[in-house]
């Protein structure tokens, strides 16, 4: 596995708003800059991907807001998760959410929650840190508080289930092996990459990341249920402790 960082929007020439004529070449950090704010996730999705953006625009698409519901929504409900187990009226607490855009957000929600539990023919496999990365960082890359989550694995690195196993502050995130485990053995997980952020940005393993790591390994091999990477998310980047040799 090996490290990645996603690319930065292609300095080029690109599409102009509607109503507007091509009367100069503009790059597209230019472009972008002229748009409406409300435009500015989609134009991004088309010329970056999804995984470029961040949770909060991906959800101003799905509720196609004219102005920014996406950051209200997930600091409400703190994350993905919370808006999952929201019901329709606690979602519609959230100034400018209506009967509708509450019905879209738990109807894209559930077409995740189905790709997860999908037969093991349409899971996503996972064959490379860069998959992994790909799957959470567009989610982890801005949380203000460390979150540590597990990819968990069938034998053909397919995948079974991205559980949260921990948040808490930037300084005080202790994870516990035990719960990790607990939920690969629930699972029936053969494999399972650690993922965890670093809500200051950078993503340089610290000691303590090392440390925790080679406990980590260490209990994934007495359960037989060995841990293929462990993934460090930063603003937009991520290191794997496997290619760098920290703690396996």
């Amino acid at each position: 596995m090996t490290e990645g960082r996603q690319l930065a929007l292609p300095g080029m020439g690109l599409g102009h708003p509607p109503g507007q004529t091509n009367t100069n070449r503009r790059d597209g950090r230019q472009v972008l800059r002229e748009l409406p704010a409300a435009e500015l996730p989609v134009r991004r999705l088309q010329w970056s991907g999804a995984g470029a953006l961040a949770t909060a625009e991906l959800l101003e698409i799905v509720v196609g807001a004219r102005h920014d519901l996406g950051r209200p929504l997930l600091a409400t409900f703190r994350n993905l998760e919370g808006l999952l187990k929201a019901t329709l009226q606690e979602l519609q607490q959230v100034p400018g959410i209506g009967p509708v855009r509450a019905a879209q957000i738990k109807a894209a929600l559930e077409l995740g929650t189905r790709l997860i539990t999908a037969s093991p023919e349409e899971r996503p496999q996972i064959n490379c840190s860069a998959d992994a990365a790909n799957l959470l960082m567009p989610e982890m890359s801005f949380l203000e508080q460390e979150h540590l989550r597990v990819i968990l694995l069938d034998t053909k690195n397919r995948l079974l289930g991205m559980p949260t196993i921990y948040v808490g502050s930037a300084h005080t995130a202790v994870a516990r092996v035990a719960e990790i485990m607990r939920a690969a053995v629930s699972a029936r997980a053969v494999g399972m990459i650690i993922v965890h952020n670093h809500p200051s940005g950078d993503s340089t393993p610290s000691s303590e990341d090392v440390a925790l790591n080679k406990r980590f390994v260490e209990a994934g091999r007495l359960l037989d249920i060995e841990v293929l990477d462990h993934l460090i998310i930063g603003r937009q980047r991520y290191v794997s402790l496997k290619q760098r040799g920290l703690g396996f």
